[in-house]
């Protein structure tokens, strides 16, 4: 068995709004997300894919699965970080996003990395 140490990978996003790709009147809110990804673990590891869970304030879920993010697969060494910007489109002011990745390891372990829900949010949207 394999110590679940070796395994790790740290997953921080940042939402914001995109007014100017936005219109409200006719229920599009687009939004960015900064998500920087940090091998925490103790071996090399490869993102192979993704999938997201992203909700709008209606309830309506939107399931994204797919090879790599931004079109790469970044190998990623222990103390090593990948960033990258994307976007999501939603009918509502608000939401939110979650997921996991898939990360296969140099000595050939499959494992996931955690997303943690963040919220989608126009400003002043949530008091």
């Amino acid at each position: 068995m394999s110590d679940p140490a070796s395994y790790r990978i740290l997953v921080e996003p940042v939402s914001f709004f995109v007014p100017e790709q936005s219109d409200p009147a006719a229920g599009r809110y687009v939004f960015g997300y900064t998500i920087t990804i940090r091998n925490v673990g103790r071996v090399p590891a490869r993102l192979i894919s993704r999938h997201w869970i992203v909700t709008d304030a209606n309830g309506r879920v939107q399931e994204v699965q797919g090879e790599g993010v931004v079109g790469e697969q970044p190998r990623l060494a222990p103390g090593e970080s990948f960033q990258y910007t994307s976007g999501a489109v939603l009918e509502t002011p608000v939401g939110s996003m979650r997921g996991r990745y898939h990360m296969l390891a140099d000595d050939g372990v499959r494992f996931e990395a955690e997303i943690p829900a963040f919220t989608l949010s126009v400003p002043n949207a949530l008091h």
